[in-house]
């Protein structure tokens, strides 16, 4: 994907996994809280010009709340420790994604309603698109994959060829992992499995952080 010792290196096998999760998360509301996107917001605002236009089982309200949501989560992840580098945040908000994958979960699970569900759902996804963008990670969104699948078709084979198509495998992997969950689990599943898989980006991320302080220590 990037040689060893590039600095985007060790972030590719994160965001894989936080692509996959966004195929997963996708699948828990879009099946189980009523036709409506919260990590994909360029379907999610299809999905609220159709229901302006009185499209059947789409709502305005769900799918205006989740890109609120997203908005609002992505806006608070662009500006924690704005001045921090990149890779030093990616701990910190991949745990702030998991406590709110956690309290849309417990939400599902208390039968609050779709819209305690929705709003940490999509601020979570929010924060996750945040933390890809300050990282900035080449052909790497771990959503949007309209540009991904452009640049396999526009660009000549080369190096970023193989993270593109392995970004659109994931994605299309993590919808239908989280749609063979959902009809045997429920959306509780899913989220449960989502929730899992961050908290291992989270523990991931810590020890990348900790590795040039350790690695200073023990140098000549």
């Amino acid at each position: 994907m990037f040689p060893e010792g590039h600095p985007f290196a060790r972030f590719v096998p994160l965001l894989f996994v936080l692509t996959f999760v966004s195929g997963l998360v996708d699948a828990a509301s879009f099946l189980g809280l009523g036709r409506v996107f919260v990590a994909n917001m360029t379907g999610n605002v299809v999905f609220l010009g159709f229901a302006l236009a009185g499209a059947a089982q789409l709502s305005v309200a769900a799918s205006a709340v989740a890109l609120l949501g997203f908005l609002t989560g992505a806006f608070a992840g662009g500006a924690w420790r704005r001045e921090r580098e990149p890779a030093r945040i990616v701990a910190p908000l991949a745990t702030i994604q998991a406590l709110l994958l956690a309290a849309a979960l417990v939400c599902q699970a208390a039968g609050w309603g779709r819209y305690a569900v929705l709003v940490p759902l999509a601020c979570g996804m929010g924060v996750q698109n945040a933390l890809v963008h300050r990282l900035g990670v080449p052909d790497l969104t771990t959503t949007v994959m309209t540009r991904t699948l452009t640049g396999l078709a526009v660009d000549r084979p080369g190096s970023a060829t193989m993270r593109r198509a392995v970004s659109v495998v994931t994605l299309a992997a993590g919808a239908y992992t989280g749609g063979v969950l959902h009809a045997r689990l429920g959306a509780e599943g899913v989220l449960a499995v989502a929730l899992c898989l961050v908290l291992a980006v989270v523990s991931v991320a810590r020890r990348h952080h900790e590795e040039p302080e350790d690695g200073d220590r023990g140098g000549p």
